[in-house]
């Protein structure tokens, strides 16, 4: 059983803000590099829902961005909200964000609407938000439900992203990635032990 009440740092604590980090860097070197190209070449690795074109986009996408100002509203709450999250341990860290990954991304190509062309982390980002706010409700330890008064305070405005608002927004993934959260913090012992069986670690 995992939960947030350790007081220590987990193990892998380090590897997993390196591994934030390098996936930042990752980010915006890509951005730059979108950037230089005029955007004529990333843009074709985008989610395009019910398109073969667009399946490749499942992996990659969250790594692409519609511009530094796009990126830069991703990149702050990735570090916080991932940051809190590893408190629980690498492992986690893991699980949480590669099935917000995959599933934010299948569920935009699913249920995108036909001509769209979807990039960024959001997905991911709602993800992590998704997880915090309902894991303090599924655990109910004291740190959790701490953990998830504090995200909410901070980035329960985003929450508004989950509605079709603002053009140009993708609400399908933020609502993917975020009730892709909510599977995890509600599944997460489950899916721990199916990943180790799986893995043989």
């Amino acid at each position: 059983m995992f939960s947030f009440d350790s007081i220590t740092l987990p193990e892998g604590f380090r590897e997993g803000i390196m591994l934030l980090a390098y996936l930042l860097v990752l980010m915006w070197a890509l951005a730059i590099v979108d950037f230089v190209t005029g955007r004529r070449l990333l843009n074709r690795l985008s989610i395009r829902p019910r398109s073969l074109e667009g399946i490749p986009g499942i992996a990659i996408a969250p790594l692409l961005h519609g511009g530094f100002g796009h990126l830069a509203a991703n990149s702050g709450p990735l570090a916080i909200l991932g940051t809190i999250i590893l408190l629980q341990g690498l492992e986690v860290l893991t699980l949480v964000t590669v099935f917000c990954w995959l599933f934010s991304g299948v569920g935009i190509w699913l249920l995108g609407r036909p001509g769209t062309r979807h990039l960024g982390a959001s997905g991911v980002v709602f993800g992590y938000l998704g997880y915090i706010l309902l894991r303090g409700y599924f655990e109910r330890s004291p740190a959790a439900i701490a953990a998830a008064v504090v995200v909410g305070l901070l980035y329960g405005s985003a929450l508004w992203g989950l509605l079709p608002l603002q053009r140009g927004k993708s609400w399908v993934g933020h609502g993917m990635g975020f009730l892709a959260g909510v599977i995890v913090a509600r599944k997460l012992d489950i899916m721990l032990e199916w990943v180790r069986y799986n893995s043989g670690f």
